[in-house]
């Protein structure tokens, strides 16, 4: 669909292909094999590494807030930044005053001129955290911040939202200069140096945990009995069906004292990007929609439109994450006119990593999604609750 381009994405679906079983020759299972002993290498190395925080060995570092990290057992796909938003903004409804850590994922780094500065430096500068959001202004582009962050400091009013690999110096950071009470740790859970009150993991419902293996092999970060550090587990993209009870007795068998509460992510209306436009669901009926997406799974951002009416006539995928090129959109645009396509639909983390356009033949349009909780409301309740009260 797109022109042969080698980039490290390309690295990685080639792995996640592997993973899934899709490449089945004579390299490729030599290579699974290879991928598997490599596991078994992480895997240990990744238990051996939390028995150092739990014996005290490394020590993690408490904070003078309340710390909510919100995580997953999973590379990607969990629905993770709108459940983040649920929380910061209910927390910041109640009167807390949230700010929101992520490490900021493919955002774009300081110069090469002024890191290779550094280097040569008698005295080392410590580097204050990016700032995406002060709570009032939105201080960074997409690109600088990482699409997540974006988004999430676009969407919310009133909470922080920095960015820094050293989460431990962004929320002190957070806490001196906006007088932060309560973080939230967005993809926290392997994040060990930093102590949290309130452990949420979130479990996709329809792809709980790819193979079972751990990476490289599968899609996990670390064994699935290390879920039991949970005190909440949200099953995301739940249909609300009993079919999910299964899931639910796999997860209690590894822990007894987490919450298990079940959402969905549904959709809420439509966004026109550059003018910000709102649309109802119901103009997608009927309508000829070409589907572009870079996330970790598009299946179920396209089982959306069609559920909605649309006729899907052109679709492509990128990598997860993917920064679009002008020409990469100009492409697609040709070839969804040529498709009879009305209009263009993306999922909103895409909108933000579309460059400016000096031209543009059809309407770009993107998704707008939100958390609803299916089962367990009275656990969120709680949960709101305990932290509130801290």
């Amino acid at each position: 669909m797109h022109s042969f381009r080698l980039k490290p994405e390309d690295f990685e679906q080639y792995f996640l292909d592997l993973m899934s079983g899709r490449r089945r020759g004579a390299a490729d299972r030599a290579m699974t094999a290879l991928l598997f002993a490599a596991s078994r290498f992480y895997r240990m190395g990744i238990q051996f590494r939390n028995w150092m925080y739990d014996k005290r060995v490394i020590r993690n570092h408490a904070l003078g807030c309340l710390v909510v990290s919100i995580g997953n057992l999973s590379c990607g796909g969990t629905g993770k930044t709108p459940v983040v938003e649920v929380f910061a903004r209910t927390l910041s409804a109640k009167g807390r005053h949230v700010a929101i850590l992520s490490r900021g994922y493919r955002s774009r780094k300081r110069s090469l001129w002024f890191r290779i500065s550094q280097m040569f430096r008698a005295q080392k500068i410590e580097l204050p955290p990016k700032v995406v959001s002060d709570g009032k202004d939105l201080l960074l582009n997409s690109d600088f911040a990482g699409d997540e962050p974006y988004m999430l400091a676009s969407n919310l009013k009133n909470v922080a939202v920095l960015v820094d690999k050293d989460r431990v110096k962004s929320g002190i950071y957070a806490i001196n200069h906006f007088e932060t009470d309560v973080i939230i740790l967005d993809d926290g859970f392997q994040y060990l140096m930093l102590k949290p009150h309130i452990n949420i993991v979130l479990v996709d419902a329809t792809d709980p945990f790819g193979n079972g293996h751990v990476l490289p092999r599968g899609i996990l970060r670390e064994p699935i009995k290390n879920i039991r550090r949970a005190d909440y587990i949200f099953l995301t993209k739940s249909d609300g069906s009993h079919k999910l009870e299964h899931l639910k007795h796999f997860l209690r068998r590894h822990t007894r004292r987490a919450e298990i509460i079940e959402c969905c992510h549904k959709p809420r209306h439509l966004v026109r990007i550059g003018t910000g436009e709102q649309m109802p669901l119901e103009s997608l009926r009927g309508k000829k929609i070409a589907a572009l997406s870079a996330i970790a799974r598009p299946e179920s951002f396209e089982h959306f439109l069609e559920q909605l009416g649309a006729e899907l006539v052109l679709r492509d995928h990128y990598a997860d994450h993917h920064r679009y090129t002008e020409q990469e959109m100009l492409d697609f645009i040709a070839q969804a006119k040529a498709a009879g396509a009305s209009w263009i639909l993306t999922t909103e983390k895409d909108a933000v990593r579309i460059p400016p356009l000096g031209r543009c033949d059809l309407p770009l349009i993107y998704l707008r999604i939100q958390i609803d909780i299916l089962s367990g409301q009275e656990s969120f309740d709680q949960c709101i609750s305990r932290i509130c009260f801290m």
